[in-house]
């Protein structure tokens, strides 16, 4: 089942009756609305003047929604998620701390060639050359010693909007970086949730371990899942419309990448049920039962 997301712009008292979120708006011709909770997977809170109540957040939580609140800038902030994700969370914590330093660099190494592969295959799907990354991901060895994954990501994008003047990947830049900045932010989020339903610390990274980073392990996940963020900030910049304020509309989109389409193991499926899978098969790695993380593919048609 695919979860739905809620994005709520405007000040709004968010309460819950009969396991349904029940909206009431400040105005007073305008009727409250309600959405089943078990059909929730995020809930994105932007406006300052939006009351949750307890009970509302214990319910969502108990569903594992998502709570995603956003700060000044409208970009996402913080995320709440449940202290207990899975039944087993304690042993599968346990030997994800475990992990041996050469099986975290092999996942790396796969994480960063899987990522490249997606990049390659988004250039080629735009009509762009893709052979030195071709080239990169039988190059990538374990635990990426000769960073090959900056040296693609920035091959990648300055081919990919070579058409936009002054463009470069920087968290500050011109647009379409705004766009990349809140999609990603999504896509943590929904590598978070899935690591969390997945018994393991988002925190505890394979490579990333930045003691200031709450999320190093949802930060090497969805490295191969960015180039469908990408894929989709590219199609809504060549419609040719405003992408300078990040804008209801805008976002609008961007809260659909949990819900877009990628193909993982063959098959069609939803973005968070492919990372649900991952997540998983994650877990079999550090449990020791397999030596591969599954991650979707971006095909270049």
């Amino acid at each position: 089942m695919i979860k739905r997301t809620l994005f709520f712009g405007n000040p709004a008292y968010l309460s819950t009756r009969n396991e349904q979120l029940v909206v009431s708006f400040p105005e007073e011709n305008k009727k409250e609305a309600t959405i089943p909770i078990e059909d929730l997977g995020y809930v994105v809170l932007e406006d300052p003047q939006i009351t949750v109540t307890n009970g509302l957040i214990r319910k969502l939580v108990e569903n594992k929604t998502a709570i995603i609140t956003c700060d000044q800038q409208h970009l996402p902030c913080s995320l709440l998620q449940p202290l207990v994700g899975h039944t087993e969370q304690t042993e599968r914590m346990r030997h994800q701390l475990n992990a041996s330093q050469p099986l975290k660099k092999n996942l790396w190494q796969q994480t960063v060639q899987a990522k490249i592969d997606n990049q390659a295959g988004h250039l080629l799907r735009r009509g762009k050359n893709a052979l030195k990354l071709k080239r990169w991901i039988k190059e990538v060895r374990s635990g990426d010693a000769h960073n090959h994954e900056a040296i693609a990501a920035a091959y990648y994008f300055q081919s990919l909007f070579s058409d936009i003047a002054g463009f470069s990947r920087n968290q500050k830049g011109v647009p379409p970086n705004n766009l990349l900045n809140y999609g990603y932010a999504i896509l943590r989020a929904v590598t978070a949730r899935a690591l969390v339903s997945s018994g393991m610390l988002p925190s505890v990274g394979i490579y990333h371990r930045n003691k200031y980073n709450a999320f190093c392990l949802a930060d090497d996940v969805m490295e191969p899942y960015r180039p469908f963020v990408d894929a989709l900030v590219y199609e809504m910049v060549e419609t040719g419309g405003q992408i300078t304020d990040l804008n209801t509309n805008l976002k609008s989109e961007l809260l659909g990448i949990p819900a877009m389409d990628v193909v993982i193991d063959g098959k069609q499926s939803p973005l968070m049920n492919a990372m649900s899978r991952t997540t998983n098969s994650l877990y079999e790695c550090f449990l020791g039962s397999s030596r591969k993380i599954l991650y979707p593919e971006l095909q270049s048609q």
